[in-house]
């Protein structure tokens, strides 16, 4: 009997084209799962649903994921696609080739994606009562395509079945130990880009750099001319750290209830969970964790009044991110609130009375900081979409009134500066209160700069974050700080 003579290219061209290529969804065609994409929606529309989903459960995956499917739609448009593989599909299908999705996500989500893409010939999904993964996932195939050969592509140790039953297989960013497997089962054609670092990505999801805004807790202590008692330095700490892991907590939860809007922002789409390199129900794990970790470090303080205005902020940042940052107006409010509330929490940890001047100041200042923020996001909005920004309530009329009212809330900061540079409280203070009507010029001119570079359209969407990385602001920070010594 004669060897069988080697295929020629053209030959196992024909050969492949007449091959239907079977590709997942969850995962694979896309860097997240529709069931947890979906169970988010749900709970967002209506909080309570979440007590439901165990007990739907109970029924299977299948039926779980045909309820979640009948209680909130899902835009197809805004999901994280591979764009390689989308053009590989897309190549494929132009080559004359059936592409099949086959995926275990509900067939009313999967027959949406296949509508916005316009590249599958047919779809095989979850109908409510059959769970199309693993060996059920290739029992639909068999059921449909017969003994007739199929490739596929997908992503997981559920997909393994299927990859050993295809006569080329693809995998879609494999971990070492799924590769390792793969191989031993299945004939690996090609891998679609390489996992990134799950820890990168969840320090990354800590927004680390924004603790800067915690070093407001220390403010009561150095303005109380205290920094050089080391009890109350550690205190400040402990307050400092504590904070900012309630805060990641709060930054988490805010990434996943704003999903859709980061997805259409240039910039925030690239955000570990709106990009899907990080899993949602990973986020719904990592916001409780951070914020139970943050209360334990309070509880170490001694005032307990200062894990009370925790609990405060905690609340306050929830609200904000559910409900108020949707309002207009109180949502500029409630985020100068949360600045100055950092500031009094400090004076809480350390046990330093924080003046009425202090919060008067802070309160004018972070409410000018606010407008800053909404002003430069409508001053980022497409054009196309002019009347609202990032999925706030603000209209592009709006920028000229809240320009008005940023700059005099910060011009009212530098007058509280001024009016607590005459008062009785300065003498017991400072020797040379003369000295800080150089600080009060400084903070005029820092404000005027911020407003200006904001009517530019060169201003960051969060102004503290673009004071960081301007050498401008460290000028006159360290003026400020050398005035403050010579008044002393």
């Amino acid at each position: 009997m004669k060897p069988a003579m080697p295929m020629t290219e053209s030959e196992e061209r024909n050969a492949r084209t007449s091959r239907p290529l079977c590709v997942d969804l969850d995962g694979t065609l896309i860097a997240t799962d529709l069931i947890s994409e979906s169970a988010l929606a749900a709970v967002k529309r209506k909080p309570w649903q979440a007590l439901l989903l165990p007990f739907w459960l109970l029924h299977g995956q299948a039926y779980a994921k045909r309820r979640l499917a009948e209680q909130v739609a899902i835009d197809p448009a805004g999901l994280p696609y591979r764009e390689e593989l989308v053009r590989h599909l897309r190549e494929e299908k132009a080559a004359g080739r059936e592409v099949w999705l086959v995926t275990a996500a509900d067939e009313t989500f999967a027959r949406g994606v296949a509508r916005h893409l316009g590249v599958f010939t047919a779809v095989i999904a979850s109908d409510g009562r059959v769970n199309v993964k693993g060996r059920q996932k290739l029992a639909s195939i068999r059921s449909h395509l017969g003994a007739l050969e199929f490739d596929y592509i997908g992503d997981s140790t559920a997909d393994l079945p299927v990859l050993a039953a295809a006569a080329k297989a693809s995998l879609v960013q494999p971990g070492a130990h799924l590769l390792k497997r793969a191989r031993k089962m299945a004939r690996i054609e090609r891998t679609f880009g390489e996992r990134p670092s799950r820890w990168r990505a969840i320090w990354k999801s800590l927004r680390v750099h924004q603790w800067s805004k915690n070093a407001l807790v220390w403010i009561p202590l150095l303005l109380a001319h205290k920094a050089g008692d080391t009890q109350r330095l550690l205190w400040g700490l402990l307050a400092f750290l504590s904070f900012s892991l309630v805060a990641s907590g709060v930054y988490v939860g805010n990434d996943l209830f704003d999903l859709e809007h980061d997805r259409r922002h240039a910039r925030k789409r690239e955000r570990p969970f709106a990009s899907g390199a990080l899993p949602l129900w990973m986020g719904a794990v990592l916001a409780p964790v951070l914020g139970v970790c943050g209360f334990a470090l309070a509880a170490v303080l001694p005032s307990p009044r200062f894990a009370a205005a925790l609990a405060i902020y905690l609340a306050c940042g929830v609200a904000y991110s559910l409900l108020v940052r949707r309002m207009v107006i109180l949502d500029v409010f409630l985020l100068a609130a949360l600045y100055t509330l950092r500031v009094l929490a400090g004076g809480l940890a350390v046990e330093v009375p924080v003046t009425p001047w202090l919060l008067a100041f802070s309160m004018f200042l972070f409410l000018s900081l606010a407008f800053v923020k909404r002003y430069s996001e409508l001053q980022q909005a497409p054009a196309a979409t002019p009347l609202r920004a990032n999925g706030r309530d603000y209209q592009g009329d709006d920028r000229e009134l809240l320009r008005s009212m940023g700059a005099s809330s910060g011009y009212l900061s530098v007058l509280v500066l001024a009016l607590y540079v005459n008062s009785h409280e300065v003498i017991s203070l400072y020797r040379r209160p003369q000295a800080l009507w150089v600080a009060c010029a400084l903070l005029l001119y820092w404000v005027t700069r911020i407003w200006f570079i904001a009517h530019r359209g060169e201003m960051d969407d969060d102004p503290l974050i673009f004071t960081l990385k301007d050498p401008a602001s460290y000028v006159v920070g360290a003026g400020i700080v050398l005035a403050i010594l010579a008044a002393i």
